[in-house]
């Protein structure tokens, strides 16, 4: 379906650039540097509040792609989020992005007119930008190029100004701007044709990347990851990808992971230790959005060995329509996020193996998490295991760090999974369950693109581990 502009809704963010370019070993893969972004808070207490917030802002964006932003109150210090350092040009310019599995278009802050309102975060400075006049292999993307289609479907042609395609030839003419929207902002640009720069391993030429020359509360780039034909692993043609996420410290302690690029075919060759499951058909329906996301079979919600007893029609997707219910994982959203019909069955089945310990109600409403337990007077805490079980039969047991946080130097803690206000057996429309980043830390997670499936294995993702 032809879209007239692209609609995203994802969070403002502050960081810090602490990355560097490094080369993989092996010619067949690219290795690049992958960083948490954040901004520090001395309370704990409410950067949870503040992170569940931004959660939930970003599932209600890929849920409801289709509809006008949510006003949602979120502070760009929230989210964390990964960043990667990408270089475009020649002579290659060096910018940050989010790595976002969630969306497809890439885009970085243009021209040295470069304006953003509400950008003037703490510790960030000057916002990098890159500039087309510099490099020698910059050019606008134009309307009678098939790639203007990328964003703007195969009638790309009749949306440009000035042209018409049945009289006329529109070479001359430029792709339509594109706008960004988002909870609390946009940003808005022209797109361009331009080297992507991997030193000493790749040059990948006329790829499609936005210039955004104004945004509003959005100083970064996103490197989008996800299913379209606009994406950076479709544009580069990965035969898959695979990344290990830091812990969250919400500290600017510069330390990386590694996010590595896999350009050739290696067959059906599994890698040691990792467990898979097929990605889920995407829903066909009217919401083409939809077909961006990365849907796994999730099958069970294991707690202390106890199954959730969740209805089938909302751990399976509707495959038109749509496209109500199924699990996605998303790099951009940070705590994982479940309809309040699957939030409310996980939280009474922890409820009842915490029978013993109280809910501390006013720490809940503070922070922004529906579910949090005051254990004070025990040495040790008694939290049941949470495991994913995916089809195929992998099975993600999760770390207590992933999933429960102690608040401050509390004897409080509170599950790290988080729900809208409403509650009700009603389904809202996209995804159930979208699996977030928090919950993927310290695990290696791979996306075989080629063989059209998800892995993961439990690891430390510290280099110096």
């Amino acid at each position: 379906m032809a879209r007239p502009y692209i609609l995203f809704i994802l969070f403002t963010l502050s960081f810090t650039i602490t990355t560097t370019f490094s080369s993989s070993p092996n010619p067949k893969t690219i290795t690049l540097p992958l960083s948490p972004v954040f901004t520090i808070s001395q309370d704990h207490l409410h950067t949870l509040k503040l992170t569940a917030s931004a959660s939930l802002t970003r599932a209600h964006h890929l849920k409801h792609r289709h509809t006008p932003p949510l006003n949602t109150s979120v502070s760009p210090k929230s989210y964390g989020g990964y960043s990667i350092d990408l270089n475009f040009g020649t002579p290659p310019q060096t910018s940050s992005f989010v790595l976002d599995t969630g969306s497809s278009l890439v885009w970085l802050p243009c021209s040295s007119r470069y304006l953003c309102s509400g950008c003037n975060f703490p510790n960030i400075g000057k916002i990098p930008t890159f500039i087309p006049r510099n490099s020698s292999s910059a050019k606008l993307l134009g309307c009678g190029n098939p790639k203007c289609g990328y964003l703007f479907g195969p009638d790309a042609q009749s949306r440009c100004r000035g042209c018409n395609p049945e009289s006329q030839n529109c070479s001359n003419v430029t792709c339509p701007a594109y706008i960004v929207q988002y909870g609390l902002g946009s940003t808005s640009g022209f797109l361009l044709l331009e080297n992507l720069d991997f030193p000493g391993e790749k040059t990948v030429t006329d790829f499609v990347v936005g210039c955004s020359i104004l945004s509003i509360r959005q100083p970064s780039g996103i490197a989008g990851f996800g299913r379209g034909i606009e994406s950076l692993p479709t544009q580069l043609g990965l035969k898959k990808f695979s990344h290990c996420l830091l812990s969250h410290r919400f500290d600017d302690e510069p330390e990386s992971s590694d996010l590595v690029l896999q350009i050739d075919s290696t067959g059906d060759t599994k890698t040691p230790n990792v467990s898979y499951t097929p990605f889920g058909k995407n829903p066909t329906g009217n919401n083409t959005a939809f077909l961006e996301y990365y849907y796994v079979g999730l099958k069970k919600i294991l707690i202390g060995g106890e199954r959730v007893k969740i209805p089938l029609n909302l751990l399976v997707p509707e495959s038109s329509g749509v496209g109500n219910g199924g699990t996605i994982v998303d790099s951009g959203t940070t705590f994982t996020f479940m309809e309040r019909p699957i939030f409310d069955l996980v939280a009474k089945v922890f409820e009842k193996q915490l029978s013993n310990f109280s809910r501390a109600k006013e720490v809940e409403a503070q922070s922004g998490l529906g579910l949090c337990f005051d254990f004070s007077g025990t040495e040790t805490v008694p939290i049941p295991e949470l495991m994913f079980q995916f089809k195929g039969g992998a099975r993600m047991m999760l770390p207590l760090s992933n999933y429960f946080s102690l608040v401050d130097d509390s004897e409080v803690a509170c599950l790290t999974i988080i729900s809208d206000e409403s509650s009700g057996t009603a389904r809202a429309g996209g995804p159930a369950i979208i699996l977030g980043n928090y919950q993927q830390q310290n695990f290696y997670v791979e996306y075989d693109l080629e063989n059209d499936r998800f892995g993961f294995r439990q690891q430390n993702c510290q280099k110096s581990a």
